[in-house]
């Protein structure tokens, strides 16, 4: 895959994803609604909508999860979550999904409910993310349609027909799950998502393009095969900084962190962020990357601006 060049000319090989979450407030909905439009417009490979824990956002996320799909040309995809659900619970939410027409799911165990930490997490009877990616396969299987056609020269004959394919991402982590007891068990059970019939997978957060290349790389070499897609977010705040950490557990980035504290006001703070997303995609690019998902805090101008400094969409016309 060609890597962008320099001087802000597109790379239209390189494919991208953005992130949104559901709106807290009917009144925030017109102001999402706008935000899709413009995301929509760039030509992203899809537009994945955030779920609450047990469900909690499930009747927001479908609500922006059908306006993506009846008002853009863009896949919308809906996660789904471990955390808080039984199999009987994310059944129901996953045929709600279905029957409404969503046929691309991220699979994720979930963060753990505001106010809590991970020791504090409680499972029902679904405990991680390749027990979910097997839920959705079944029950996308059981409400698929069943077709058959004639085989012709073989009179009363008939093949069945595949029905429409369900798309399942699961969550990658480059420097490790909070809960990982050692660095390789994030491999294993990356292997666990693929065997279970994941189709691609998203990584959370990192701050230097090695930490990506690195863990595509052993992951590779440990039988992982399918699509790995760098997760970018824009650090626009130390404040953001700090709560990413925080959810994540992952070292200080202290070059990251200095600039930000230092920058005089929110408006250069964004800079920063924004400069450091662009090279952070640049360089995952340059290294392999089949593309680039982004995490947009239901913001459009951070991530296409991310996008245009990175060369991965043309420069914004006057």
């Amino acid at each position: 895959m060609a890597a962008a060049r320099a001087g802000g000319e597109a790379s239209p090989q390189v494919p991208f994803s953005f992130e949104i979450y559901p709106p807290r407030t009917l009144a925030q909905l017109p102001a999402l609604h706008e935000t899709i439009r413009v995301l929509a417009e760039a030509g992203p490979r899809f537009i994945s909508v955030t779920f609450g824990a047990g469900g909690s956002t499930t009747d927001r996320s479908l609500a922006v999860l059908t306006h993506i799909l009846r008002e853009t040309r863009v896949p919308p995809v809906a996660h789904v979550t471990c955390v808080g659900s039984s199999y009987a619970e994310a059944t129901t939410v996953i045929r709600h999904f279905l029957d409404a027409g969503i046929t691309r799911f991220l699979a994720v165990r979930g963060d753990p409910p505001l106010g809590l930490g991970e020791d504090d997490i409680v499972f029902g009877d679904l405990e991680s993310a390749a027990q979910l990616v097997q839920l959705i396969g079944r029950v996308h299987a059981e409400l698929s349609t069943y077709r058959e056609r004639e085989m012709p020269g073989v009179p009363g004959a008939v093949r069945v027909i595949d029905g429409e394919r369900v798309d399942i991402a699961v969550a990658a982590f480059p420097n490790g799950h909070p809960r990982s007891r050692h660095r390789y068990e994030d491999i294993d059970a990356l292997l666990a998502k693929q065997a279970a019939g994941a189709t691609s997978a998203i990584t959370q957060l990192f701050f230097h393009a090695d930490e990506y290349l690195d863990f595509v790389a052993r992951a590779r070499a440990a039988g992982v095969v399918i699509p790995i897609v760098p997760g970018i977010m824009p650090i626009t705040s130390p404040g953001r900084l700090r709560r990413v950490l925080e959810l994540t557990g992952d070292a200080r980035p202290d070059s990251l962190a200095a600039a930000l504290e230092s920058a005089p006001d929110a408006a250069a703070q964004r800079e920063v962020g924004l400069a450091h997303a662009a090279a952070l995609a640049r360089a995952v690019v340059a290294g392999g990357a089949e593309g680039v998902h982004l995490y947009a805090f239901n913001n459009h101008e951070t991530v296409l601006g991310v996008l245009r400094t990175a060369g991965l969409i043309p420069e914004r016309r006057s």
